[in-house]
């Protein structure tokens, strides 16, 4: 029998095992929150398939998503990351990686950890929508825009509203899986 799952994934072995495994699931390990928020920011513009098929890549490139080192990366990394045909090779992307790291570490300082942080906003607790059809699920929200504009103001860069809602869905801080898909009652239990 056939697992019901969200119509956005449906037909692409790696979206599907990506669904499944962990979109939606609640990330409070900050290594794990910032791989997410690097990949977001590249994923602007561009389809997550793109950015899933290219996550091994973007992995041996930034340090396994180590923001420590990423935040210390020299002009000589930078250039070699835009010489890399294996991720996205947007000069303001490549930056803004680097430049993210290091407010990232700036929240860590002041919060104790990202996660205290950024999991505040929804008051350490996974909302729990009720998306009938994915395509229903907003691209953005008040709540979105509200922690937008606070990462912007700390200094992060392409963490716009559409951005920051993809990364709360991926990271758990929202359960947007559809009802009738086979994660909304598991995700719905953490």
């Amino acid at each position: 029998m056939k697992k019901k799952r969200c119509g956005w994934c449906e037909g692409d072995e790696l979206y599907e095992a990506y669904h499944d495994q962990e979109w939606g699931v609640p990330i409070f390990d900050d290594k794990t929150l910032f791989e997410f928020l690097l990949l977001e920011t590249f994923q602007a513009g561009l389809s997550w398939i793109t950015i899933l098929k290219k996550r091994e890549n973007f992995r041996k490139a930034f340090n396994d998503f180590q923001y420590k080192k990423i935040a210390k990366y020299s002009e000589k990394k930078i250039e070699e990351l835009l010489q890399n045909p294996g991720i996205i090779r947007n000069k303001l992307k490549v930056r803004s990686a680097v430049t993210n790291a290091q407010a990232f570490i700036n929240i860590q300082e002041e919060f104790g950890s990202f996660s205290k942080y950024i999991w505040g906003f929804v008051d350490h607790q996974p909302l729990q929508n009720k998306v009938e059809n994915y395509r229903e699920a907003p691209a953005n929200t008040p709540l979105s825009d509200l922690l937008s504009k606070d990462l912007k103001k700390r200094g992060f860069k392409f963490v716009g509203s559409t951005v920051v809602y993809a990364h709360m869905q991926a990271t758990g801080m929202v359960n947007d899986h559809e009802v009738s898909c086979f994660r909304y009652k598991e995700i719905s239990q953490y």
